[in-house]
């Protein structure tokens, strides 16, 4: 089997048909029943049936943003089948869900013990089944991250964290993102782009990360217009993969406002919204907010764009969101102020607002979700 293409991390295999690695890469790992783990668009679109594995248990009762009650509900499949490691094709929700899968195979429940409010990371030990990742767009960078995000039963989006979560390997192959449409291409791809944003404007000492994010901030701001507009380009789609991949290879210095703030509406009941979308919304709105906070870093950032200046920033994040068609309200996500009750204490305390490169407040939280309605 060929080397994989990048080992940082985790192994990753890297291009065009790098699916076909996936019967190799079972093996290596002992895996003789995987649980593939995806969502139902993608089992009606036959995603299930290309990974190359025969006839396997597949879990796909997943949702835009993954809940405590899939992970409960896939943790009783892969149980029933007698299932002995894991494969998570889709987005972040698939790979996410899939994560917390694996963590309960060989830790008790209940699932909130392990969060990181919780004071769970200590407690997530390595003791898990392997988890293979395949990244069906190219957004989250769940597949090399070491979180994952769920909205547990109480309503309330929790993070757990941990290297232990990071997938074994990961198989990106960019033809797979090739009929994603163009609602979601855009989504996550801002998604990416505010990863990149965030942790290069994080206060964490990490110059590895820095030169990855600033790599995946070129990649993705250069190619999203045309992967919304001409999807089909598999070019262009392998440099938005490239830039997502690169968001999630960052995330070991943490994120920041933009996600704290669109972390709690992801666990609104009823909405499903999609938190890429929610990320391009507040991008505009927390450069503002930080921009005395990390000047050279804005300046670096500015450069790497073309912009002028680092005061131009947050425009030229909201003209890209209205040239690929990203809403630049939250009403216009038929979100109402009512709904943004609450939200800024559940924002001031989500884990991203600890590597924010400036103190977070409870004002400052209840004013961005003000200026962003």
């Amino acid at each position: 089997m060929n080397a994989p293409t990048i080992a940082y991390l985790t192994d990753i295999y890297f291009e065009p048909g790098a699916l076909n690695v996936l019967p190799d890469l079972l093996h290596r790992f002992s895996v003789k029943r995987p649980l593939v783990v995806t969502d139902k668009g993608l089992t009606s679109l036959g995603f299930s049936a290309r990974l190359g594995i025969g006839s396997v248990p597949v879990f796909d009762e997943i949702e835009t943003n993954p809940t405590e009650t899939s992970v409960v509900a896939g943790l009783a499949t892969y149980r029933e089948d007698i299932c002995d490691g894991l494969v998570a094709i889709g987005g972040g929700s698939s790979i996410d869900c899939a994560k917390c899968i694996g963590l309960l195979v060989h830790h008790p429940e209940p699932l909130a013990h392990y969060a990181f409010l919780n004071g769970g990371l200590p407690r997530i030990t390595a003791n898990k089944p392997p988890l293979i990742a395949i990244p069906t767009t190219a957004g989250t960078g769940s597949e090399v991250g070491r979180a994952a995000l769920i909205t547990m039963n109480s309503g309330r989006k929790m993070a757990f964290l941990s290297p232990k979560l990071i997938p074994n390997s990961v198989i990106c192959d960019p033809t797979l993102t090739l009929e994603l449409p163009k609602g979601l291409t855009a989504g996550t791809g801002m998604d990416a782009i505010a990863h990149c944003v965030e942790t290069f404007c994080s206060p964490k000492f990490n110059p590895v990360a820095d030169a990855i994010a600033l790599d995946g901030l070129h990649r993705a701001y250069v190619n999203i217009r045309e992967a919304v507009h001409n999807g089909s380009h598999l070019g262009v789609r392998t440099e938005m993969m490239m830039a997502a991949l690169e968001g999630g290879l960052t995330f070991q210095k943490g994120l920041g406002f933009v996600h704290s703030l669109s972390h709690p509406l992801g666990g609104l009941k009823g909405k499903r919204l999609h938190h890429g979308t929610l990320n391009a919304i507040f991008l505009p709105h927390v450069l503002r907010f930080n921009m005395e906070a990390c000047l050279d870093r804005l300046d670096k950032l500015a450069r790497a764009l073309g912009a002028a200046t680092r005061m131009q920033l947050p425009d030229v994040f909201a003209n890209l969101n209205t040239e690929i068609g990203i809403p630049s309200r939250l009403r216009d996500l038929n979100l109402s102020m009512d709904e943004l009750e609450g939200m800024a204490e559940l924002a001031l305390q989500d884990h991203c607002s600890l590597t924010n490169p400036r103190k977070i407040t409870l004002d400052a939280c209840q004013r961005l979700y003000q200026d962003a309605f």
